[in-house]
């Protein structure tokens, strides 16, 4: 039987392998995720997903690729409407959005050491973080309507990144006795203060 969800009948593609995988990821997390159980859900032996991937390392690092692109596909809808600062706070109610309703997902992507993983500063100065770049896009669209000071824009960036996560590690592990709309409130507010704090 096939717990995951994906139709057993259908091809066995790179694609259905990659979807498998992040089923895996989502409901039970990176440990969970093995050839052989992806081969099992898939209906394949092992061997043929090594046709597709080289290695377990090779497909988590390609549905991570594939997790953020999708991230900032749709968090980018919302980034031409209103001011900067409207848009920053709507990109936090997408980022609990993702971080609330796929904890373990978003734990792999934003928690966990991956040798992939993409490092401050270089990586993000250079624009390879599809999510960062929109935060530092906004902020830097603030800095240039006078709204906040001038300032390192990546550092910012990577501050007020950091500050949410706190909140989010902080929530998961259930060190916040708060209800959803609590936490959600009480990360508005620090990012109210942050915004303060930077403000021109």
């Amino acid at each position: 039987m096939n717990v995951y969800g994906v139709d057993k009948t259908a091809p066995p593609t790179r694609d259905r392998i990659v979807a498998i995988a992040r089923e895996m990821l989502t409901a039970d997390g990176a440990e969970a995720v093995s050839m052989r159980r992806i081969a099992q859900a898939a209906g394949l032996t092992p061997m043929a997903i090594y046709r597709h991937f080289d290695n377990r390392e090779a497909l988590l690092r390609h549905v991570a690729d594939t997790c953020f692109a999708e991230i900032a596909e749709r968090w980018s809808a919302n980034v031409h409407r209103g001011t900067p600062v409207e848009r920053l706070r709507g990109g936090v109610d997408d980022y609990l959005d993702f971080a609330l309703r796929e904890p373990k997902l978003y734990v792999f992507l934003f928690g966990e050491r991956r040798e992939d993983a993409r490092m401050f500063p270089e990586d993000f100065r250079a624009k390879r973080s599809p999510t960062l770049n929109l935060m530092a896009e906004q902020l830097a669209a603030g800095m240039d309507d006078g709204v906040f000071r001038r300032d390192d824009v990546w550092e910012v960036a990577i501050t007020v990144a950091a500050l949410l996560h706190g909140f989010v590690q902080l929530y998961l592990g259930g060190r916040i006795g708060m209800d959803e709309n609590g936490f959600r409130q009480l990360c508005h507010s620090a990012l109210e203060r942050m915004f303060d704090g930077i403000s021109a």
